[in-house]
């Protein structure tokens, strides 16, 4: 691995995408501590530390910690990442978006361009949503309010900041992209989750030394972590691959044709998309419950309550059925059959067409159960380990996988451009590629 980080320096080009990206996070996080005008942040602090297990304490944690500080950059990246959702669906049902996106780069940069637009939009609705929330609340201890000057002139101001923020995020993510090394918004994300885990390890710390924790069960933590990691890297990496065939074409008095390959199938196509909506959708009631103070709400809340095994089997209901709904959305078995017949390809021992997209959608199926298991027993982990271990953060869920995944496409990309200038990458023996 050293040795991996030794050739990675050797080239150029790779150096500047490096130094580039770091650059950039650099500005991201230098933002993330620039304060949105009229907020009495003491009491959105206290706000916060009550709030953690509602939306607002998930999307502190997409922003890195902007929310709870309400920087220029609160909303984070969370905008963009909602309108490339929507225009990823709405591919699938409105013909025309279809017709973009079978048009290859130039359809791809339009669809690219009506996204910008819609982030903006987006960006505009939210931060006014969250101006006139914040006027209405108070810190939890006292009555303190956290909007200074509440008015018309706070949320023009709320709603520009923020609607900037959130483009300047937008435009630093697609600069790292183009010109730095891995996916640019991955990486905003990345460096936001990563950004707080020290202030985590602090406050375990601590509890160690207050005695709360033994020192005993910190080895045992570690050593579970690094095995949640491993599987994470395992299944994020695992791939069925369907053989494919190639029929044997002559052209004049050559023949061409008669290759083989695969058709690589990873067991997680969802990505992280089902775990996020799946907490957005199970933290949304305890967002009300915290600002509708009304009898049979508050109820409603208290059995939806975190970590209750009502609200776990719920959420792990939810990651299975978003798993094959995102899955269905952005597969299509019909499309690679048509492709491969229309290529010559075909699957030994299966006939092409039909029957060859339904032999990829059972194993799509098939895939998609092992995957939607192993999100959920991640996403579900953190919720046993802070009730039943009294772990004092977060290990698992969302993050790990979003931290995780990010890491091993930057990884691999770093390693794609030393092999292209005959370096070798960070694992001499093994390139980082799918299992079987």
């Amino acid at each position: 691995m050293r040795g991996g980080f030794q050739n990675a320096a050797n080239v150029p080009e790779l150096r500047r995408r490096v130094i580039f990206t770091l650059l950039m996070l650099a500005v991201y996080r230098i933002g993330v501590q620039i304060p949105t005008p009229g907020i009495n942040t003491d009491a959105l602090a206290d706000f916060f530390a009550k709030n953690a297990n509602t939306l607002f304490g998930m999307f502190n944690m997409f922003s890195g910690g902007a929310l709870e500080k309400f920087s220029i950059f609160s909303l984070g990246i969370m905008p963009y990442i909602s309108a490339s959702i929507i225009f990823q669906l709405l591919t699938v049902v409105v013909p025309h978006l279809e017709a973009l996106k079978k048009e290859g780069e130039q359809g791809r940069r339009k669809i690219t361009q009506y996204t910008r637009y819609a982030t903006v939009g987006l960006s505009i609705i939210q931060g006014f949503m969250i101006s006139v929330g914040l006027e209405g609340m108070a810190a939890p201890v006292g009555s303190e309010m956290i909007v200074i000057d509440p008015g018309w002139s706070f949320r023009l101001m709320t709603i520009l900041t923020l609607t900037t923020g959130t483009a300047f995020i937008m435009w630093l993510g697609e600069q790292m992209t183009e010109r730095g090394i891995g996916n640019g918004i991955s990486m905003i994300i990345f460096a936001g989750i990563v950004a707080r885990m020290p202030a985590a390890i602090g406050n375990t710390i601590s509890l160690v030394r207050a005695g709360e924790l033994t020192m005993i069960f910190i080895p045992i933590l570690l050593v579970m972590m690094a095995g949640v990691i491993g599987i994470i890297i395992y299944f994020e990496t695992a791939q069925r691959r369907i053989p494919i065939q190639y029929a044997k074409r002559v052209v004049g008095r050559r023949m061409y044709g008669g290759q083989r390959s695969h058709l690589p199938l990873k067991i997680n196509m969802a990505g992280v998309i089902p775990p996020i909506f799946a907490s957005s959708i199970m933290m949304f009631p305890a967002t009300v419950g915290g600002m509708i103070q009304i009898d049979w709400v508050q109820r409603a809340a208290a059995t939806l309550q975190w970590g209750s095994l009502l609200h776990t089997a719920i959420y792990v209901g939810m990651i299975v059925f978003f798993c094959f709904f995102y899955t269905a959305v952005t597969f299509n078995p019909n499309d690679i059959a048509e492709n491969l017949k229309k290529n010559g390809g075909f699957i030994p021992g299966i006939r092409p067409g039909k029957k060859t997209s339904e032999f990829i959608d059972k194993v799509t199926v098939r895939l998609t159960v092992v995957g939607a298991v192993y999100v959920s027993v991640v996403c579900v982990l953190p919720t046993m380990l802070i009730s039943k271990l009294n772990v004092p953060f977060y290990f698992g869920g969302t993050a790990l996988l979003i931290v995780v995944g990010v890491a091993i496409d930057t990884i691999a990309q770093m390693e794609s451009h030393m092999v292209m200038r005959n370096y070798d990458g960070f694992l001499k023996d093994s390139r980082i590629k799918g299992r079987r």
